[in-house]
């Protein structure tokens, strides 16, 4: 049976609240707190194997700083319940859990930064999602053309 090829996703997090270097360091994480119903409809379309872009968010300037794979499917968001937690949902409940997440492990971080302004140079907003005026969402899918330019362009020396 021939092995698909790997879907390619980006993902975006602020430094501050969880980096390149934080996965790096921990190997493996949970990727959980989302709360919008279109980036998880795209999480939960993932398969374990597939790429993922690391994006630093709301820093300047943001851009792609690196590369994680999907190793584990359909984990129910733990701080959905969490009343302490930002995440907390009070309409979730354990027998009916809203929210879930993929667990994702650290594979490099990029040789060179691709930040937003170069992603706009290099990409129209049907090739890549991220660019396009007012997108919010913090998953989206990268076609594998495009995330294969990308790739050239983080691991270039």
């Amino acid at each position: 049976m021939p092995q698909k090829e790997p879907s390619y996703w980006l993902m975006k997090s602020e430094p501050d609240a969880y980096s390149i270097d934080s996965l790096k360091s921990d190997g493996v994480t949970l990727w959980d707190g989302i709360r919008n119903y279109q980036a998880r409809n795209f999480m939960r379309r993932m398969q374990i194997g597939d790429k993922i872009f690391f994006y630093h968010s709301n820093c300047k300037p943001p851009g792609i700083v690196g590369l994680m794979e999907v190793i584990d499917l359909n984990i129910i968001d733990p701080t959905q319940f969490q009343k302490e937690s930002k995440y907390f949902d009070p309409k979730s409940s354990p027998e009916k859990p809203r929210w879930d997440c993929v667990k994702v492990k650290y594979l490099l971080k990029g040789n060179k930064f691709l930040s937003l302004p170069e992603l706009k140079i290099l990409f129209n907003e049907e090739e890549l999602l991220l660019i396009k005026k007012g997108n919010r969402l913090s998953i989206i899918p990268v076609e594998i053309k495009i995330a294969n330019i990308i790739l050239d362009k983080i691991k270039a020396e």
